[in-house]
């Protein structure tokens, strides 16, 4: 899937691909992962240097999270420990830096599984206001059946207005930090 989007007067897209992990070791993943969905989002845009520092926010959904799937929750990956004393919302930030996720689960019970990626940017060039702005987002994930059969689930785009239900969930888990509010339009 490809969607566009709009940032400092330039358009630019994130191409979106999701599927089953077939090769977990090919990739560094868990064995665990084997067959789950396998998400990678790059990001084009004509900005360079600096202009070009996006980040990715991703909440999760799961019915073995500490909601019992009830409710979204940050994503918990945090693979170096960076996040440790120094929180953040971002999952992946950097230089147009690439999402990629590939979740693990050794227990193949009955598991429903959505993850909410949005492509956000925050203030540069010496303002140390701490504002997330999500240009775009989308929804990916699995379900595994009663029988441990896995579906990966179509990637879908998020609006706006998905993005504002999750700030306030944010702005508490985030407390330094503000979640700018979309006008539901990307």
């Amino acid at each position: 899937m490809q969607i566009t989007f709009t940032h400092e007067g330039s358009f630019g897209h994130v191409d979106v691909t999701c599927g089953p992990n077939r090769n977990p070791a090919e990739v560094g993943a868990l064995p665990g992962s084997a067959d789950l969905a396998q998400c990678i989002a790059t990001i084009e845009h004509p900005a360079r240097g600096y202009r070009s520092l996006f980040g990715w926010v991703q909440l999760v959904k799961s019915t073995d999270n500490a909601f019992s799937g009830r409710r979204f929750e940050i994503d918990p990956f945090d693979p170096f420990a960076v996040h440790d004393g120094a929180p953040t919302p971002y999952c992946w930030y950097g230089i147009v830096p690439t999402l990629f996720d590939a979740p693990s689960r050794d227990d193949r019970a009955k598991l429903h599984w959505e993850a909410h990626s949005f492509l956000a940017v925050s203030p540069r060039g010496g303002d140390t206001s701490r504002v997330v702005t999500a240009l775009l987002g989308f929804s990916w994930g699995f379900d595994i059946n009663e029988v441990g059969d896995v579906q990966v689930r179509q990637v879908a785009r998020l609006t706006g207005d998905q993005w504002n239900e999750h700030t306030g969930y944010l702005g508490q888990s985030y407390p330094g930090w503000k979640f700018s509010l979309s006008d539901g339009d990307w």
